[in-house]
Formats: C-alpha cells, sequence, structure tokens
C-alpha cells in the first residue's frame, strides 16, 4: 500500500486542518492522553477545548489527535473529545509500540507524546504542545524504565512544546538521554530546566532563547541541514501557579513508595503517580498542570506561526 493509500485508508483529517495543511498555515498538534488518562472527567474535557480555543486565539489552527474505532484522528471534536474523556469507553493509551495494533483491531485509543510526534509528523506538522514529556524514570539505571518518548525525540522532526520533565522522574538522567541522541533542549526564557510543578530542577537547558522565531529559525537550520530528530522546548510554569517545592517533592516521594510497594508497572506508572500526587495536593497538582499546558499551548501556537513565516 503507498503512502497516499494508507492515509486515505486509516487517516481521517478534519476539515479546518485539512485546509490550514494545504494553505501551509501554522498547525499545532495536541496528544489525547492528557484527556483520557492524564485528569479527572470533566476537567479533561474543559482543559481541552481551552487548548484549542487558545491556540486560535494566536493565529494557529489546532489539531488534536487520537484514534477511533481504528482509525487515525488528526483534529476531533467536542463529542469525539467526550468519548474520549468521559471514561465510560475502553480507551487505550497508545505510544509507538501500540499503534499497529489498536488499529488493526479498530480500538480507541489516546496518544501519548511518542505516538502524538508520530503522527503529526505523517501530515507534515512541525509543532507540538503537551505538558510535559516521559523520561527516565528514577532508578532507571536499574528498571531500564525508559519512555519512549525520548527516542521519538531523537528521530522525528517534531518541536515539542512542555513544561520540561515530570517532576516524578529522573531529570538529570533524562537530559543525559537526550544529550546523547543529540536533541537540543532550548529553554524559553530561561536557562534552568523546569521541572513541571516548578520552574526550576537545578539542571540547565543547552540553549535558552527569548522569542518564539528564534526557535523557529533553529526549526528551520536544524532540519535544512539535513539533521533529523525533534527539538524540547522546555517553558517553564508562569510563577504565580508554581507549587511550593517541599509540598510537591513530599508528594511524589510517598506517590513513588506507594507505587512500588503495589507492584505497579510499565506505562500504568505515570498515570497512577500523577493521580495520587493529585490526592495528596488537595488538588492543587490539577490546578497547576492545567495553567502550565495551557502556557504551552500559547507558546506552541506562536512558534508555529513564526516557522511558517520563514518556510517555503
Amino acid at each position: 500500500m503507498q503512502e497516499n493509500d494508507f492515509l486515505s485508508a486509516f487517516v481521517i483529517v478534519c476539515k479546518k486542518v485539512e485546509e490550514a495543511l494545504e494553505a501551509n498555515q501554522a498547525v499545532v498538534a495536541l496528544e489525547s492522553t492528557i484527556i483520557s488518562h492524564g485528569m479527572p472527567y470533566p476537567n479533561n474535557i474543559e482543559t481541552a477545548i481551552s487548548l484549542e480555543n487558545m491556540i486560535r486565539e494566536e493565529g494557529a489552527v489546532p489539531a488534536t489527535i487520537a484514534l477511533l474505532n481504528g482509525k487515525i484522528h488528526i483534529g476531533l471534536n467536542e463529542d469525539e473529545l467526550e468519548i474520549l474523556g468521559n471514561g465510560k469507553g475502553n480507551v487505550c493509551k497508545v505510544s509507538r509500540r501500540d499503534l499497529p495494533f489498536v488499529i488493526s483491531k479498530k480500538m480507541n485509543g489516546a496518544t501519548t507524546v511518542a505516538a502524538t510526534m508520530i503522527l503529526a509528523d505523517l501530515l507534515g506538522i512541525r509543532v507540538f504542545a503537551t505538558g510535559g514529556i516521559g523520561g527516565v524514570h528514577r532508578g532507571g539505571e536499574v528498571t531500564m524504565d525508559v519512555s519512549a518518548d525520548l527516542q521519538e525525540l531523537a528521530n522525528t522532526n517534531v518541536a515539542v512544546v512542555s513544561a520540561g520533565v515530570k517532576s516524578i522522574l529522573d531529570i538529570p538522567r533524562t537530559l543525559e538521554y537526550l544529550e546523547t541522541f543529540g536533541v537540543p533542549v532550548i529553554g524559553y526564557q530561561t536557562e534552568e530546566f523546569p521541572a513541571f510543578y516548578t520552574r526550576k530542577s537545578g539542571s540547565k537547558v543547552d540553549y535558552p532563547l527569548h522569542t518564539p522565531e528564534a526557535i523557529a529559525d533553529v526549526m528551520k537550520t536544524k532540519w535544512n541541514l539535513g539533521l533529523d530528530g525533534g527539538l524540547l522546548v522546555a517553558n517553564p510554569i508562569p510563577e504565580p501557579f508554581e507549587m511550593n517545592k517541599d509540598e510537591i517533592d513530599t508528594a511524589i516521594k510517598q506517590a513513588l513508595s506507594e507505587c512500588e510497594s503495589l507492584g505497579i508497572l510499565g506505562k500504568e506508572i505515570t498515570p497512577f503517580l500523577l493521580s495520587r500526587v493529585k490526592e495528596l495536593t488537595q488538588g492543587n497538582s490539577l490546578f497547576s498542570n492545567i495553567k502550565l499546558v495551557e502556557n504551552n499551548a500559547r507558546l506552541a501556537a506562536k512558534i508555529a506561526v513564526a516557522y511558517h513565516e520563514i518556510i517555503p
């Protein structure tokens, strides 16, 4: 099957996204795991709609990506968002390894950072906004628990805007992994790598850049040089919404201990930890999560607009 045959058979692109791509207009990809596995209902649906509206306000077109009945959907309507987020259906968490299975079995799936990058790249969408990427888990040097997000960043030509790496992970080892595979880590108006709920982690970014235009120029230069792979744009949570470091560190430590004692493994770890941290912080972490992903969506839209102004 040729690529065009595959696209027509398995990919459904909503009209507004299709029109934007045909006109070489800015499009921003959004993941769907945050809807199905990252936030409780109805906060997840409200946040998903809010993110799309913010991207439109900045002059770009949002493209939330998911799998519905085995079809790849690039751009979702509110009914489709509801299917993903209301908890009534069986929605798989889909990374690279899961894509062929979920598609062939005609299942519903919410895409992780890795899967969203793959499907965005399929249509030439070069900018993607998320909350935080996956990384090397704490103790990963023993368990070898490393998110597929990192390898996707090493190989797939998409710039990912996030509030750094989730602070439940091993941030220094994650940055070492990215360095090994040649992924530029750009700090937006910061020299310090953010830690999702907080603005500082104690680790440095590779290059601090101060405008969306500067980031767009690096994207163009990197790919024009034939240097395949993504870029990680680390965008700190706005200061008024960051959490107290001691509070979040204490909650994460307890959640990690409970996770280990319960024997939770693999892709179930992150949803458990995020949910438990929310409980331990009495909802404060959820509020911060929403605010940081909104901040990322706005920056991603600005970068996408700037990028499309400088490419043919």
